[in-house]
């Protein structure tokens, strides 16, 4: 089953760090990247969070709200935030009922232990409201660079993609 591009993404409402909260049908007429990510403050999770906010003035103007997202609390969130300069909002999900909708709570093996977690997943939603592509490898230093090349700009007239989200 799962989400491919062409659907329309789930709306949800959550907050964001400082508590206010988010509904994803208030953004429609814009762009949104909605970046799913481990945990605040490891070295993976940082280096996709830093290369969004060195990049975050050529989003801007290219229409896209940047909405980050993980496990995490809204406390944990602003000090991520502050130590890092983010200048986009984290949204917190501690009971993941954001992961749930986007399936990106899954389980995940290290060293041969099995856990649950959280997919690194990008979405990227259009102006519509629908899932314009779905980044599944992404490439944390980079990760500008392959929302802005590959993303197309508007969803074909059939609202399909001919099978081209990238795996």
């Amino acid at each position: 089953m799962g989400l491919k591009v062409g659907d329309n993404a789930p709306d949800f409402t959550i907050n964001d760090q400082d508590g206010n909260a988010v509904t994803l049908s208030s953004l429609k007429g814009k762009k949104v990247i909605l970046y799913f990510y481990p945990k605040d403050m490891t070295p993976g999770c940082t280096a996709q969070a830093c290369n969004l906010r060195d990049n975050y003035k050529t989003l801007l103007k290219q229409g896209y709200e940047v909405l980050g997202i993980s496990s995490d609390t809204e406390k944990l969130h602003q000090k991520f935030i502050a130590k890092e300069k983010l200048p986009f909002r984290l949204l917190a999900d501690p009971e993941k009922k954001v992961h749930d909708l986007f399936e990106t709570w899954v389980e995940k093996s290290m060293y041969g232990r099995k856990y649950m977690g959280t997919a690194r997943k990008t979405f990227v939603i259009d102006e519509s409201g629908n899932i314009a592509d779905i980044i599944e490898k992404v490439d944390t230093k980079n990760h500008t660079s392959q929302i802005i090349t590959t993303a197309p700009p508007k969803l074909p007239a059939s609202g399909s993609d001919g099978g081209k989200s990238r795996k």
